[in-house]
């Protein structure tokens, strides 16, 4: 009998979860043939990251297994980014808040699949721009979706390929000065004839 009982409940356990993700979901897409994880988010309204984190049971790490007439979730109560912004060519991290007038800690807050330099955004990734913090945590001890560029895609910033690489080399310069050099002979000399840094 109890086994029984374990068997019901480790049964029930599935649709239970699948019953409470479907009750705190506030908004939902249902997945059409062509479509891929960055332009279901730009038509949506809802960041790369985001649609990747309420969908992570569902959305493989690279967003490829979408399959028309699936339904995803775009948002869950109390943490639904709407505010979002379509990188393009040349974008920076720097560049997106100067548009939307956030601070890069709020940037970095609602985006956490951004690394600390801002090399992996690319064009076409939806990102939220919200004033306050408005997506779900990354999954405890689950890599971060969304955080490498995908292989179609391409950074916004690509690396620089200067053909003449930057000279680390300082040509030296004359500088004239009328006072007489001191003398360093004595070993018991103190330091008084120096200035200090707020006299430079």
């Amino acid at each position: 009998m109890f086994a029984r009982s374990v068997v019901a409940a480790l049964v029930a356990v599935p649709f239970i979860a699948q019953a409470a993700f479907a009750a705190s979901c506030t908004r939902q897409y249902t997945v059409r043939e062509g479509d891929y994880c960055d332009k279901i988010s730009a038509a949506n309204n809802v960041s790369t990251y985001q649609l990747a984190i309420v969908n992570a049971h569902i959305i493989d790490s690279s967003c490829n297994n979408l399959v028309p007439g699936q339904v995803l979730c775009l948002g869950t109560e109390g943490e639904d980014c709407k505010s979002t912004h379509v990188v393009q060519q040349d974008e920076t991290c720097d560049s997106i808040t100067s548009i939307y007038n956030i601070n890069a800690t709020m940037l970095y807050a609602n985006n956490p699949q951004l690394d600390s330099q801002c090399d992996n955004l690319y064009v076409g990734e939806v990102v939220c721009v919200a004033n306050s913090v408005a997506v779900p945590s990354p999954i405890a001890g689950s890599p971060i979706p969304a955080a490498t560029i995908p292989a179609t895609a391409t950074p916004a910033k690509p690396a620089s390929t200067s053909a003449q690489p930057a000279s680390t080399s300082v040509k030296p310069t004359s500088v004239s000065s009328s006072a007489a050099p001191t003398s360093t002979a004595d070993a018991d000399d103190d330091d008084d004839d120096l200035p200090f840094c707020d006299e430079l």
